[in-house]
């Protein structure tokens, strides 16, 4: 197809959230066409974030007016008692396996959408960042102001605070590829960090939100890491002494998603480059 508008894409914009702000930038790139935002009576696509509560919520009928909107590369914090949502919306691709089970769907191939922003970012900057001997610490965007993150930054020079409440959402993702390590209580931060290959530690997310545990584990499951138990914030600077900064284990299963990722999206929303 080839394309005039802008593909119209929903993601959660209630509160500044770099996590949810990439959602376009990685859906231009892999369309190659502009994007904007559109509330979910008119979204032609769902992509990044644990959107599916809201899909469920607002997609409850056939439209009116044009066809199912996709879903690619989302997920869930929790069940669903009803899955009578689902005839609504075309599932191309989902975030996890505990999303998958939850919806009481068998897929084998999974990603979250975010694993794209470095070849998005790249085809914008033309280079990654450069990495520096930083580690970065990247709370949830509910705690950024926390006390005990900002003495743990000021008190270890080699600790940078990054806060993903920053308006330009771009600037968030080139801090955290900077960093030869990052701890983050974010889950983008972590999918940021394997994105670019960056090793990464999951801080503790008791507080942020209900799920929080649930969703980090689908992601994981989704490109084969094992996650283990999170980190508590009061250990940080301690590990981040040790922290180690090479390959990541899971490399492979980062390529499988990514290239799932691709292969999966909706190939009616694409540019086509005309003849």
């Amino acid at each position: 197809m080839t394309y005039s508008a802008p593909l119209r894409l929903f993601w959660y914009n209630k509160e500044q959230n770099f996590g949810d702000a990439i959602s376009a930038t990685i859906v231009a790139h892999v369309a190659g066409r502009d994007v904007v935002w559109a509330g979910h009576g008119r979204c032609e696509l769902y992509a990044l974030g644990s959107l599916m509560k809201m899909i469920r919520n607002n997609q409850t009928k056939p439209r009116e007016r044009g066809g199912k909107p996709f879903v690619w590369g989302s997920g869930a914090m929790s069940g669903f008692a009803d899955l009578s949502f689902l005839k609504h919306v075309r599932v191309t691709l989902l975030r996890g396996p505990v999303t998958a089970a939850l919806l009481q769907r068998d897929d084998r191939l999974f990603g979250d959408a975010g694993l794209l922003i470095a070849e998005a970012l790249r085809a914008l900057d033309g280079a990654p960042p450069q990495r520096q001997d930083v580690i970065g610490l990247v709370p949830h965007m509910h705690f950024a102001d926390d006390p005990k993150f900002v003495r743990i930054a000021a008190e270890n020079p080699r600790i940078k605070l990054i806060d993903v409440r920053n308006p330009d959402a771009h600037a968030v993702v080139r801090e955290i590829a900077s960093c030869a390590h990052v701890f983050s209580q974010s889950l983008h931060g972590l999918v940021t960090a394997d994105a670019y290959g960056i090793p990464n530690t999951w801080i503790d997310p008791q507080g942020i939100h209900g799920g929080a545990m649930l969703k980090f584990h689908d992601y994981a499951a989704g490109i084969g890491r094992a996650l283990g138990t999170p980190v508590e914030p009061r250990d940080v600077a301690d590990l981040a002494v040790k922290a180690p900064t090479g390959d990541l284990p899971y490399a492979e299963g980062i390529a499988t998603s990514k290239e799932a990722l691709r292969a999966s999206f909706p190939a009616g929303l694409k540019q086509r480059e005309a003849a």
